[in-house]
């Protein structure tokens, strides 16, 4: 294991000596990003404060290093392993500066008092975190989604090697995310800083993780990289879902669909057609949709949501019983929508052109 910078052997967690989930394996490089998911409940917190020594473990030890993290000081794991929990801290009359500068509180010695480089270094993390116009703002006065980038930015001056996040981006909005996460992955690449965290966002966990743990019961269902786990009906399953699909080929999540015989059919394609899908399920219009190539921009959502899809296979011509059935399913339907630009469109697109003549004629093409 001399390899992984961080991992577990045979870790058992749990409260009360009970074990909640048992024999977990996890291995974890410098520089990688591992990320938790699973159903709430799971355990995934559970997991996350017995690495960092909020809860004993039942059985089994986590290692940094090689050393064992349970063996460590409280100054010596601080200065390897920062946190960023869900738990909301309360700090009384201190400044959002006051709170980062606390980052710094293993290295000040025993008076507690900071250098001109410890804050340089907590102005820097600031900054990194687009916090640095909070400086002079009452920590308890701001919105749980600053105070989510405050407390990074307190992590990130700690100067760890590994940092802890539970949910944390939990309370932010979307463009907070995306920056949050994009730090944590510049980090993780220019300063070797290796990540483990839990996240509710499994688009966003696919894209920047290295590593996913997958938790279900009592037990790590799966372990290895986004590629190995997303496969086809994996997280339906890990998720125990009753309502509604999750493409994760694509990360599309869809709700469920009209489940009638269709009343529209949608002539799409390239991507044109998946909002006009989403709209008539909103509306609980029931439809049909093709034909589409297997490879198609429209074809997840079209899986998801339509009656029926007509399919082609990806980089074949449009066979005569495609064209069939499609021209069945316009005659049962009350009206027919084209998304295409079939003016400007090739000859790839003569079988859809004959389609949306063959339904002007029958005066249902809108």
């Amino acid at each position: 294991m001399k390899e992984f910078y961080f991992y577990t052997e045979a870790l058992t967690v749990g409260y009360h000596g009970v074990p909640l989930i048992k024999n977990i394996e996890i291995c974890l490089k410098k520089g990688e990003i591992l990320t938790l998911i699973g159903p709430n409940g799971a355990g995934k917190t559970t997991i996350l404060k017995s690495i960092i020594r909020q809860l004993e473990p039942i059985g089994g030890v986590a290692r940094l290093e090689g050393q064992e993290i349970g063996k460590l000081s409280g100054n010596e794991l601080s200065k390897k392993l920062s946190v960023v929990l869900t738990e909301r801290v309360r700090p009384e009359l201190m400044t959002c500066e006051d709170v980062v500068a606390t980052g710094r509180y293993p290295y000040t010695g025993r008076f507690g008092l900071l250098s001109r480089e410890d804050w340089s270094l907590v102005r820097e993390a600031m900054e990194l975190v687009h916090v640095e116009e909070l400086r002079q703002r009452d920590f308890t006065k701001i919105s749980d989604g600053q105070k989510q980038r405050v407390m990074l930015a307190r992590a990130i001056c700690q100067e760890p090697d590994i940092i802890v996040l539970d949910e944390p981006t939990s309370f932010l909005d979307i463009r907070y995310k995306l920056e949050f996460l994009s730090i944590l992955q510049r980090m993780s690449r220019e300063k070797n800083l290796s990540v483990i965290m839990s996240l509710h966002e499994l688009e966003l966990a696919g894209r920047i993780s290295h590593k996913l743990l997958c938790v279900k019961g009592d037990k790590v269902d799966r372990f290895g990289t986004p590629e190995e786990i997303f496969t086809p009906g994996y997280i339906s399953d890990l998720y125990g879902m009753t309502a509604g699909s999750y493409d994760e080929t694509t990360g599309n999540l869809e709700l469920e669909p009209v489940k009638r015989a269709p009343e529209v059919f949608v002539i799409a394609g390239n991507g044109s057609g998946t909002a006009l899908f989403r709209k008539l399920q909103r509306e609980g219009t029931s439809f049909a949709a093709g034909i589409l190539w297997e490879n198609d921009l429209d074809c997840p959502a079209a899986r998801a949501l339509a009656s029926e899809v007509i399919l082609e296979k990806a980089f074949c011509p449009i066979g005569a019983d495609k064209v069939r059935r499609a021209k069945e399913l316009i005659d049962g339907c009350q009206r027919v929508i084209c998304t295409l630009e079939l003016e400007e469109a090739g000859e790839w697109a003569r079988e859809l052109k004959d389609l949306a003549r063959y339904a002007r004629e029958k005066r249902t093409l809108f």
